[in-house]
């Protein structure tokens, strides 16, 4: 598309500058030119250092200057001739065709228009058509992993995810906050959670490694078509903060696998303290110490068996027994009975969530 585009302006150039005049990319292949049987011909001298500087070079008898819209250098126009002329002509070029090819990466580029998929700044009517303009395959599987750089800026952490997925037509790599980089991959059929797993921990391990940062990586699920691409975003958001508050430990959570959290999370505050005050009619969670709580904690991961958590502990069983009874004495329910162990459960996971969202209605 680049090579049409720029064919187009040396079209309507070419009569006002008695030249030849052309655009050659990064490997020196003539991709547009005002002398049309020049064009795929190889220059013959080393354009490599074209794209090292940003003045302009005299190179056989023509004079080159690179552009583009990024901050790295992809094209170069050139004229015929080593003259001042010949450096004022590509001087006006380059920066007519940066313009252009800005303006043409904003309208048609693939991972822009990702992004706005993602971030619903596209109306859902106008998703397909603008997918067929771009030959974007809207058919295909994809995911989006939300990756957040812990206290850093993420431009290196950008690159270091661009080289872990270098093929730009099938996944896309896009900044969508400070932090913030969202990834959207495109998957088989039958991916696995834990194969996405794997994958999120490998970013973070690359990040960590070559970047020397931690991040928190949200995982959103699967989605067949490209319209629900936004879902995948939210869901890896949704990952991102319910993990936050219930799973501080986690560096890769998945929408997937929150659970209950999920839904605790989406309650309005003046229910969750309701449902509290219900659930402790006997005294409150607060009156509950670090020991006790851990003690909790160990007989929930061990399946309400006793025996079991109480070698874990290293406690004596009859200790464990005298700690379950305070318990009960405290808050009214027997967590050795599996409904009164369910409602604990819940009811802590709300308490954590009313600490840190104190505020949310």
């Amino acid at each position: 598309m680049s090579s049409r585009l720029f064919q187009g302006v040396i079209t309507q150039m070419k009569d006002a500058i008695d030249r030849t005049i052309g655009v050659v990319d990064e490997n020196g292949t003539i991709i547009s030119c005002s002398d049309t049987a020049r064009i795929n011909e190889h220059v013959k001298p080393d354009v490599s250092r074209v794209f090292n500087t940003s003045n302009a070079v005299v190179l056989d008898d023509a004079t080159y200057l690179a552009f583009d819209s990024r901050m790295r250098h992809e094209y170069a126009v050139f004229v015929d001739g080593a003259d001042e002329n010949a450096k004022t002509y590509v001087r006006l070029l380059a920066a007519a065709f940066g313009s252009i090819k800005q303006f043409y990466d904003e309208k048609y580029d693939r991972s822009n228009f990702v992004k706005n998929v993602i971030l619903d700044n596209i109306l859902p009517g106008d998703i397909y058509v603008k997918a067929r303009e771009l030959r974007f395959n809207s058919d295909a599987t994809r995911v989006v992993l939300l990756i957040r750089i812990s206290g850093r800026e993420n431009a290196t952490a950008f690159d270091v995810i661009q080289n872990l997925f270098p093929d730009r037509n099938k996944d896309f790599i896009i900044n969508v906050g400070e932090n913030d980089i969202a990834l959207v991959k495109e998957v088989s059929g039958g991916v696995s959670s834990k194969d996405l797993d794997s994958l999120a921990h490998s970013i973070a391990d690359a990040l960590s490694s070559e970047f020397y940062t931690t991040a928190q990586v949200g995982i959103g699920t699967c989605v067949t078509g490209i319209k629900d691409l936004s879902r995948s975003f939210k869901e890896a958001q949704v990952a991102l903060e319910v993990g936050k508050v219930f799973d501080t430990e986690k560096d890769i959570v998945s929408y997937d696998n929150l659970g209950i959290a999920r839904l605790i999370y989406q309650l309005p505050t003046t229910l969750c303290d309701m449902f509290l005050k219900e659930v402790f009619k006997r005294g409150s969670i607060d009156s509950l110490d670090q020991e006790t709580l851990f003690t909790i904690q160990r007989f929930f991961e061990n399946n309400l068996n006793v025996s079991e958590t109480s070698r874990k502990l290293f406690v004596h069983r009859n200790t464990l027994v005298y700690r379950l009874e305070k318990i009960k004495k405290i808050t009214g329910l027997d967590l050795r009975e599996f409904d009164d162990a369910i409602v604990f459960k819940v009811a802590l996971m709300v308490k954590k969530y009313l600490d840190s969202q104190p505020t949310k209605l």
